[in-house]
Order: C-alpha cells, then sequence, then structure tokens
C-alpha cells in the first residue's frame, strides 16, 4: 500500500508524469469546443434558441459539479464538503465561472466557427496574466510576460482579419461573446487563486460547478428551453461534456500541488492546439484550415508558451 501510494506520488513530479497528466487535461479542454457544437447538433438546439443552450449547459455542469466531488473525495479518501464560511465563495464564484462565462461561451459557439473559438479562446491565458499582475498584483508584469501577450493577442486578430476592415468577420454574439467568456474565465482564475488559500480547490470546483448548473438551468426553464434528442450516443455525449470538467480540473489540481506552477502551466500552450485540430477533425471546418490559422495557432502557442515559461 504505502509503495503505492510513493509510487503515483513520484509519477506526477516526473517531467513524464507532468507532460501526459497536463497534455490530457488540455487535450480534455480542446475537446470541449468540438463536442458541444456536435451537442447542439445531437440535442436539436437551434443556431437562435438561447433558452435551449443555456438549459443545455446547465444539465453540463450539474452533471460535472457531481462527478468532481466524487473524483475529488475518492482522491482524498473521505467525503469533500464546503466549510460554512466557502458557500459565499463559491455562490460568487459559480456565477462567474460557470453562469456568466458559460452562457457567453455557449452563445458564442452557435454563431462562429470551432476553430475561431479555439483561437479566441487562447487569450485565457494572457487575460489572467494581466488581470493578475495589473489589477490583482499577484505577480509582476515582466517584458517577457507582456510580450508573449502581444504576440497572442496578435494570432487572434490574424484568424479574425478581413481585408474589408478591421472589423470584418466579427460580431457580438460570435467572436464577442467568445471574448467576453474568456475575460470572466481571467477573472474567475484570480478568485479561485483567492479563495483557495481558504477552502479546497476541487471542493470550489465541484460545488461551484454545481451551483452555477442549477442556476442556469432554472434561467433556461424559465426561457422556455427545451431539450430533445436524447438517446444512448446524445447521453454518452453529455457525460463526456461533464467528465470534461471533472477529470480536467481534479487531475490538474493534483499537478498543481505536487509541482511548481509553472512547471504545470507550461502545458497550457497545448489547450488550442487540440481545439484547432479536433475541430478540424470532427466538424469538417476545412475552410478554416489554411494558412492564416497555422500562423495565428503558432503565435498563440508561442504566446501561451512565453508568459507561461519558468526562467531557469
Amino acid at each position: 500500500m504505502n509503495t503505492t501510494n510513493k509510487d503515483n506520488k513520484s509519477f506526477v513530479t516526473t517531467p513524464l508524469g507532468i507532460g501526459l497528466l497536463a497534455c490530457l487535461c488540455c487535450f480534455l479542454w480542446g475537446s470541449a469546443t468540438p463536442a458541444i457544437k456536435i451537442g447542439y447538433e445531437w440535442f436539436g438546439i437551434a443556431s437562435n434558441d438561447i433558452a435551449s443552450r443555456i438549459l443545455f449547459a446547465g444539465i453540463r455542469f450539474i452533471i460535472a459539479g457531481i462527478l468532481t466531488a466524487i473524483i475529488g473525495s475518492i482522491i482524498a479518501g473521505k467525503p469533500l464538503y464546503p466549510q460554512k464560511t466557502s458557500w459565499g465563495m463559491i455562490v460568487k464564484l459559480g456565477m462567474v465561472q460557470t453562469v456568466i462565462q458559460y452562457i457567453f461561451f455557449y452563445m458564442g459557439l452557435a454563431y462562429t466557427t470551432g476553430v475561431k473559438s479555439a483561437i479566441i479562446n487562447g487569450s485565457q491565458t494572457f487575460l489572467t496574466i494581466l488581470m493578475a499582475c495589473l489589477i490583482f498584483r499577484y505577480e509582476k508584469l515582466t517584458s517577457k510576460k507582456l510580450i508573449g501577450c502581444l504576440i497572442g493577442f496578435a494570432g487572434i486578430i490574424v484568424i479574425n482579419y478581413n481585408p474589408e476592415g478591421l472589423t470584418g468577420g466579427i460580431t457580438f454574439k460570435g467572436e464577442g461573446a467568445i471574448f467576453i467568456a474568456a475575460i470572466t474565465y481571467a477573472l474567475s482564475s484570480t478568485l479561485v487563486k483567492k479563495y483557495s488559500q481558504k477552502e479546497n480547490p476541487v471542493v470550489l470546483s465541484g460545488y461551484q460547478f454545481a451551483f452555477g448548473g442549477i442556476i442556469m438551468t432554472i434561467i433556461g426553464l424559465i426561457m422556455g428551453g427545451q431539450i430533445s434528442g436524447w438517446c444512448l450516443k446524445s447521453l454518452i455525449l453529455m457525460i463526456y461534456l461533464a467528465l470534461i470538467s471533472a477529470v480536467a480540473y481534479s487531475v490538474w489540481g493534483i499537478l498543481l500541488k505536487a509541482n511548481p506552477v509553472g512547471k504545470v502551466a507550461v502545458y497550457s500552450f497545448t489547450n488550442p492546439m487540440f481545439s484547432v485540430i479536433l475541430s478540424f477533425i470532427f466538424l469538417n471546418e476545412s475552410s478554416s484550415f489554411g494558412l492564416e490559422l497555422i500562423i495565428a495557432l503558432a503565435l498563440v502557442c508561442i504566446g501561451i508558451y512565453m508568459v507561461n515559461k519558468v526562467d531557469e
């Protein structure tokens, strides 16, 4: 028993263990974009049906919250419950990280391509760095981080560039909504950093998922949202979407607990890479797979790598 625990612990601190598990998390997060768009089709959700999209997201996150709490409890060897003083943090985090972020994210996915969503989502890392440095003062904004942010945003400009004008190819309900979701993600990341000093981050994630999912489900139902097309394959897809959050956040938390943050975060540059590739494969977005996409993806990945790279 002791030997097994020791072996497991040593694996998550080795370069191979960190790389494999971190890339697994980023693969799961990257697969969310095509999986959600496929879910719209399988569950019969029209692009203009905001209520049903919100309901769809709410169901996903209720399941994700339950699975996160279960996985976390298994890892901890005991049931995980929030402290009485943590409920306020869970409510705030649930509203920002789940409700607001994913209402805009799900709306945006219906009005833009999965590839563009993947590139714009790459701005999450840069926005998180800027917010942590300039607003919350958690760390210093070094020249390397600033250059990385600029390079990453250059990638977002490239993928949205249209010769007819600087605003060509961008709509508020499409690319704009995805970018607002990225901003709320950055805010939620800084809140998690603050709140995790007082509460287990797995507890925060699981219970805020469940709370946010309940709120989104109620909103979707009140607005008249409906989910149809339930069958074995659509049920499996819904469970997979829930597992994306449950597994990825749990494994990422284990890595962060056992290793310096920088050694783990550097692998986040693979997130948009996986998302773009999987969107190309499963959504048949071949028209987006050209020179502009390759340049944009390269810029985003370089930028994310620069802002996360640990100085030796």
